[in-house]
């Protein structure tokens, strides 16, 4: 695909952006009205605290983030997540091999990629910086002086620390199959990331099928692939690569992003007015207001969680291990859609009801 030049796409800005203060007032929490969702297993608050207790210590042992970032690692809600995403998790330590690997993924992704959070993070210069951050899960083999540079590069960065120390903590829990699947699906996010960052650098207006498919790539997909390890047992590798298991997992992915960029519509309008989501792609190719392309971001979401319910209701009956997995799959989306809806410190709805 060919990317016209920035002077023949000007930055598109949507009329009217909603006031994210009467917003807030508005709706403060709850699920957004329309929104296919089914109900997840609520968090046992002693679990969510112990988990919650365990990432503390651990991002604290490795001096993973500076004191002044606590409190917006609080407001995450890391434990309440995990907890809500795995309710069948086989034991606290799966569960805690978990949040480690997604406070991992979110310390990389806000240092290196999002410039409006103010830590380092660019477009710019962005694949040197994720060609790193893969080896952190990746490992350099070479002649051993360079392995020991590479060693001392991972061990002198807060996010390359991050990401080596959760895949080795959860590698130790996981299956060598399990473990080369995250490796790989960070990878995939990791391209995802470099498509949004060419798009902001060049000022290209995707269209909304390529929105779509790089939110293919820059999603919970790495989240979803483990399901299988913190619930304690494993689809085989031969299983798991066969094409139909293959798209009821990137639908439950694709899904539960889009439900991202719907709780966090709001957020962003108010941080960075010019950062692609649904809503915003739609307005901007249909040249529609921010409400009427809202409305049919949730029409979208709806039309990919209905295929995955369907796709793998029927998966699930060929066989009792694909059921077990395709109730992983279920259970990490109604979790997460649930921490979206209830985490009223990231997140509020627009005023569109």
């Amino acid at each position: 695909m060919s990317t016209p030049p920035a002077s023949e796409t000007p930055p598109w800005r949507a009329p009217g952006p909603p006031s994210p203060a009467r917003a807030l007032r508005a709706r403060r929490g709850g699920p957004i009205p329309g929104l296919r969702h089914r109900p997840a297993v609520p968090a046992e608050p002693e679990k969510v605290k112990e988990v919650d207790r365990r990432l503390e210590a651990w991002a604290h042992h490795h001096d993973l983030f500076p004191a002044a970032w606590k409190g917006d690692f609080a407001g995450f809600q890391f434990g309440r997540a995990v907890v809500l995403q795995h309710p069948g998790a086989a034991d606290l330590e799966r569960l805690a091999a978990a949040g480690k690997l997604l406070l991992a993924e979110n310390l990389v992704d806000s240092c290196y990629c999002e410039a409006d959070e103010g830590r380092g993070g660019s477009p710019r210069g962005l694949g040197g910086r994720l060609v790193l951050a893969q080896s952190a899960l990746d490992p350099f083999h070479g002649a051993p002086e360079q392995e020991a540079q590479w060693r001392g590069g991972v061990r002198a960065d807060g996010p390359l620390r991050s990401y080596h120390q959760a895949l080795k903590d959860f590698s130790a829990l996981a299956t060598p199959s399990q473990t080369d699947r995250f490796v790989h699906d960070i990878a995939r996010l990791h391209l995802g990331y470099l498509g949004e960052a060419a798009w902001s650098e060049t000022r290209y207006v995707p269209r909304t099928w390529e929105y779509l498919v790089m939110r293919q790539f820059n999603n919970f997909r790495p989240c979803l692939s483990i399901v299988d390890a913190v619930d304690g047992y494993e689809l085989p590798e031969a299983l798991y690569a066969r094409p139909e298991i293959q798209r009821i997992t990137a639908l439950a992915s694709n899904a539960t992003t889009l439900v991202n960029d719907l709780y966090s519509f709001t957020k962003e309008l108010a941080s960075d007015p010019d950062h692609w989501n649904l809503p915003q792609v739609i307005a901007a190719n249909e040249r529609c207001g921010l409400k009427a392309a809202y409305l049919k971001a949730v029409e979208i979401h709806n039309k990919v969680m209905e295929a995955f319910e369907e796709e793998s209701a029927a998966l699930a009956a060929t066989s009792p291990l694909v059921e077990r997995y395709a109730e992983s799959l279920a259970a990490w989306v109604s979790g997460n859609h649930e921490w979206h809806a209830t985490n009223t410190h990231r997140y509020h709805l627009p005023n569109y009801w």
